[in-house]
């Protein structure tokens, strides 16, 4: 018996040992293999204009959200004239028996001429006593008004009464407890007999992120309020932008702003789309508009002259789209449509006239004399459907191109397949899918048209269930995508991810790059992907080859590039592993000095997560961002680097020179990551 089991035992250890070892074998097959040859020697210029950001007031994007304006229908326009359950978000304090609100037409401002009317019952000095803390409006902003203690916030209204004024401005608590700042407007019978301005600056004593303004009175008359604004002091440049918003695009190093749309151009009827006089010169005689697309108010304070500032302080070209007789529902006959071709030049003439002409005037009265270097125009935006789209545009291409002949003409029909039956300087070219039909569009450039108008690939990004509300998953098929749209960027120009913001209490579309409310924000992965090519403009694209096992799954391409801040040079690698196994990947670089790649300075980025649909979140903000790090022992010409599943690294290469050899040189020591 006991030879007997003594040879049973080692058969079943033997069987044991044999199970382990093919899940071994199975493991190690389970990783994919792949090499990589980047050329150093030579390349192909990357457009100076490859990489921007596309705006379009959707989702609260401007108002509520870049446009720091704190009050929400600062002009009771949003409601019309006799409908006080319609002023909203303004909402009254007191109750019938103390205070009677209302609106009327009377208001001194010719384009938006509805005020709102007070009417006081009760007094402080009868027998009907206000209520403590008096009897007014107040407005709650944007779902909550963000107040900083120690920051101070400028306000400025107009009045009008029938007797002397003392109305108390407050900010305070969302349910108007806890005051944060106020002060008291105390004005004359003559001195509001007719409309009267007033301005003061309130400094914050404490921080409420969901605060309100309130204006309050316990004097017995009647009053007009119009124009109530509340900005803070402290914005981006002093320009009217949420400072933290904005410097969220400056770290994208945009090229480019696109603006102010998108559907919000078009309008879902004509008479509601974007029209640029309106949104220009003094905020309070601007009339606004309801942007029936997203379907919400604006007051345009983020207006067509804001645009070409944000763009100027951006350091970015601005590319201003504009109506061309089209909306979702109506559209101008080719026969009628000069009067919108005027529009159109008269628009150019604003950001480029000189300072005596009439449009270039009102620019230098806003405070910006010298012209805005508006050298892109796009003419509509996925109109080419249309049926008076050709007719129409070439109306305006023949007009501009006469005015303004250095201006580039952007049409919205996609020439990626077959040429343009009608002049451009670019195509518009937009994409909203899933991921996987993202990521395979990588090649839809390789075949294009070499000659004629170049693309731009002005809207793109993965939605549906895919996308979440900003998944990995998302992101790196974007990734993949953006690879090959560097790879033939000698047709492509320029590419810009769309939206661009989400305020959260307002999500009309899903996902979008940067999401925030009143306080807070964040970027989703797509974010964060696209600073993986901020410094692709004006680089290098190198030639490459890869060689994979699982070409369906990974995507490279290569730059050189100089770093702006310290003037030194770098080859970025960049490579998407959208498979669920790792990859080793082999790299080797020729056209280099041997010595030439510094091992101090390379580093590694790497955007991944334990889940594919992984998002960021309010409370999670940096769930899933780039992980950089340095290259301690592997920078060389040939090094082997492993790409973990559903992930985008960048490996960028410190050069000691700029000295190139010719291809064929023979590789450096292998090292490994």
């Amino acid at each position: 018996m006991g030879s007997s089991t003594a040879s049973c035992c080692v058969l079943i250890l033997l069987y044991f040992f044999t199970l382990v070892c093919l899940s071994f074998v199975r493991l190690a097959g389970s990783n994919q293999t792949a090499t990589l040859a980047v050329n150093a020697s030579g390349g192909k210029p990357i457009p100076d204009t490859f990489f921007g950001i596309f705006f379009e007031e959707i989702n609260h994007a401007g108002a509520g959200g870049l446009w720091a304006e704190l009050v929400s229908n600062r002009g009771f326009e949003a409601g019309g004239p006799n409908t006080p359950s319609n002023i909203d978000p303004w909402s009254i304090i007191g109750d019938e028996s103390s205070i009677i609100v209302s609106t009327d037409r009377s208001s001194p401002f010719e384009l938006n001429k509805v005020a709102l009317q007070m009417v006081v019952l009760c007094d402080s000095q009868d027998g009907n006593i206000c209520p403590a803390g008096g009897v007014g409006v107040y407005n709650p902003g944007f779902w909550g008004m963000n107040i900083e203690q120690g920051k101070k916030y400028k306000v400025i209204l107009y009045v009008r009464s029938t007797g002397p004024v003392n109305l108390k401005v407050s900010l305070t608590g969302s349910n108007g407890v806890g005051e944060l700042a106020s002060t008291d407007i105390i004005l004359s019978e003559s001195d509001v007999s007719d409309w009267t301005k007033v301005d003061t600056t309130l400094e914050a004593n404490a921080t409420n992120h969901n605060s309100r303004l309130q204006l309050t009175t316990t004097r017995k008359g009647v009053i007009w309020l119009d124009q109530v604004s509340a900005m803070p002091e402290d914005t981006y440049k002093g320009h009217g932008f949420r400072s933290e918003l904005v410097e969220m695009l400056a770290d994208l190093k945009p090229r480019f702003v696109r603006f102010p749309g998108g559907c919000f151009v078009e309008g879902e009827w004509l008479r509601n789309a974007f029209r640029w006089k309106a949104t220009v010169g003094p905020w309070e005689e601007r009339p606004g508009h309801f942007g029936d697309v997203w379907k919400y108010w604006t007051d345009d304070g983020l207006g067509y002259f804001e645009f070409l500032q944000l763009a100027k302080d951006l350091g970015a070209l601005p590319i201003w789209v504009f109506n061309n007789g089209i909306s979702h529902n109506d559209q101008v006959a080719t026969s009628s449509v000069l009067p919108f071709v005027q529009e159109a030049l008269d628009g150019i003439e604003f950001a480029r006239g000189d300072p005596t002409s009439k449009w270039g005037s009102l620019r230098a009265a806003m405070g910006h004399p010298e012209p805005f270097d508006l050298k892109y125009v796009a003419i509509g935006n996925e109109d080419c459907g249309k049926r008076n789209y050709r007719g129409n545009y070439l109306k305006y291409y023949s007009a501009i191109r006469h005015a303004y002949p250095d201006i580039q003409l952007i049409s919205n029909c996609d020439a990626s397949s077959r040429p343009l039956d009608h002049p451009a300087h670019m195509y518009d070219y937009h994409v909203y899918t899933n991921a996987n039909d993202m990521f395979s569009r990588a090649h839809i450039f390789d075949h294009a048209l070499r000659n004629g108008p170049k693309a731009f690939v002005s809207e793109y990004a993965v939605t549906g269930r895919d996308a979440g509300k900003g998944s990995l998953l998302a992101a790196l098929a974007e990734a993949g995508f953006l690879i090959g749209l560097e790879m033939n960027s000698d047709i492509v120009h320029m590419i810009s991810y769309a939206p661009l913001f989400v305020n959260a209490n307002d999500r009309r579309w899903n996902p979008d790059a940067i999401v925030f409310n009143s306080y807070q924000l964040y970027g989703t992965p797509s974010y964060w992907v696209q600073q993986f090519f901020r410094e692709s403009s004006g680089a290098t694209v190198l030639d490459t080859t890869l060689n994979t096992t699982s070409s369906s799954s990974l995507i490279a391409s290569a730059i050189a590039w100089q770093n702006s801040a310290d003037e030194k040079n770098y080859i970025r690698i960049k490579v998407v592993n959208f498979g669920s196994d790792t990859v080793s990947l082999q790299i080797s670089i020729d056209g280099l000095d041997p010595k030439s790649l510094q091992l101090s300075g390379s580093t590694k980025t790497v955007l991944t997560s334990a889940n594919v649909m992984d998002e960021n979140t309010f409370s999670q903000p940096k769930k899933v961002v780039p992980t950089p790090s340095r290259l301690e022992s592997a920078a060389g010409q040939d090094m082997n680097v492993q790409l973990p599943p559903h992930s985008f690294t960048s490996f960028d290469l410190l050069k000691e020179s700029i000295n190139l050899k010719m291809a064929g040189t023979d590789s450096s020591t292998r090292s490994s990551i």
